[in-house]
């Protein structure tokens, strides 16, 4: 099965799938598993299979992972949709994020097809990860009834990640009145806006956590100012926020709403950070295998599942995004290997 993820994971990276162009990367999964007998269901790019024997008494844990990937960035040497094999080495877009964590998962679902155990398995490959969209992740789990546990397989070197930073974007507005630059007339928004830049660059949110660390907020956009002698009346900033397991993302909307003077608009609260507990029966039988945990700074699709789940999967994060991304061959039949023995004889 190991040589066929290989094969399938070359033809994901031959076939450009950027989030919401991903059909053609879609239409080769949903073959795939049709082609393996599976019980497959699309929506929109989202591609999923349920357990034959799915057995409604019994608990269910959802392996899932998404084939959607940015677009190329400078810089690379090879083709990025060449999936060129130099050595161990597999080339191409989306090999390390996450398409290596995508066919090492669904490789695993077919080897419980055929094998009793205690749990219902479904396999979902999704869309739009990349940039949390509404036609992704989301749009799915309604369809899927209730998830017990989830394993999101994303690049950690198969080490699990029991716990995921938030994120809250902040689009700020300070507001002022227009004035002559060479007269002490109105009201500069620019300099509010600084107050409010400096008073986020100094305060310390105070739930730390073990895993996560802090909340970090980080000003990464400012605009102000029309013309050289004008005051402006307008400053508008943007603040990146990465979230603990600590505090629900609206919590720290609205405690910064209470002590900045700027106008704050989330573009969305629902990405909260996520964790699951050391002692979940998953994470102690990872850990038996020798598996670290570890606390990510990424955000994944995890942030929009509500219920437990645990980030896993073949490569290394730091490749993802990067020219020349790749996989090793012996990464993804290693993925698979462990998958399938974290799994074997897994009970809650």
């Amino acid at each position: 099965m190991s040589d066929e993820a290989v094969n399938l994971l070359i033809r994901l990276i031959q076939t450009p799938s950027f989030s919401r162009e991903e059909a053609g990367t879609a239409t080769l999964i949903q073959e795939f598993l049709v082609a393996h007998g599976s019980r497959v269901r699309r929506q929109h790019n989202n591609v999923w299979a349920v357990s034959q024997h799915f057995d409604a008494n019994k608990p269910t844990v959802l392996l899932n992972s998404h084939h959607d990937t940015v677009k190329p960035g400078v810089g690379w040497t090879f083709d990025p949709f060449g999936a060129a094999v130099e050595g161990e080495k597999l080339i191409g877009l989306g090999s390390n994020d996450a398409g290596a964590s995508a066919v090492s998962l669904l490789a695993t679902f077919l080897y419980f097809e055929s094998r009793p155990s205690a749990f219902n398995l479904i396999c979902a490959i999704t869309a739009e990860e990349e940039i949390s969209g509404v036609n992704g992740i989301r749009s799915v789990l309604p369809e899927l009834g209730k998830i017990d546990v989830g394993i999101v397989g994303e690049p950690t070197g198969m080490n699990l990640a029991i716990a995921e930073k938030g994120l809250i974007v902040l689009d700020c507005t300070a507001h002022g009145k227009t004035g002559h630059a060479a007269r002490e007339e109105g009201e500069n928004a620019l300099y509010k806006a600084l107050d409010d830049i400096q008073w986020l660059r100094s305060h310390q949110f105070l739930r730390v956590s073990p895993l996560l660390g802090p909340v970090k907020t980080t000003v990464t956009q400012i605009s102000a100012g029309t013309q050289h002698n004008v005051v402006p009346d307008r400053c508008q900033f943007v603040v990146d926020v990465r979230t603990n397991e600590l505090y629900q993302n609206q919590e720290i909307v609205d405690f910064l709403k209470g002590n900045l003077q700027s106008e704050i608009v989330p573009r969305s609260t629902h990405l909260n950070s996520s964790r699951i507990s050391e002692t979940h029966p998953l994470v102690r039988k990872g850990i038996a295998m020798g598996k670290t945990v570890y606390g990510s700074p990424t955000l994944s699709d995890q942030s929009m599942m509500p219920f437990e789940t645990l980030k896993m999967g073949p490569g290394d994060s730091a490749r993802s995004h990067t020219p020349d991304e790749y996989i090793l061959v012996s990464e993804i039949r290693a993925g698979i290997r462990d998958y399938i023995a974290l799994l074997s004889g897994f009970s809650f």
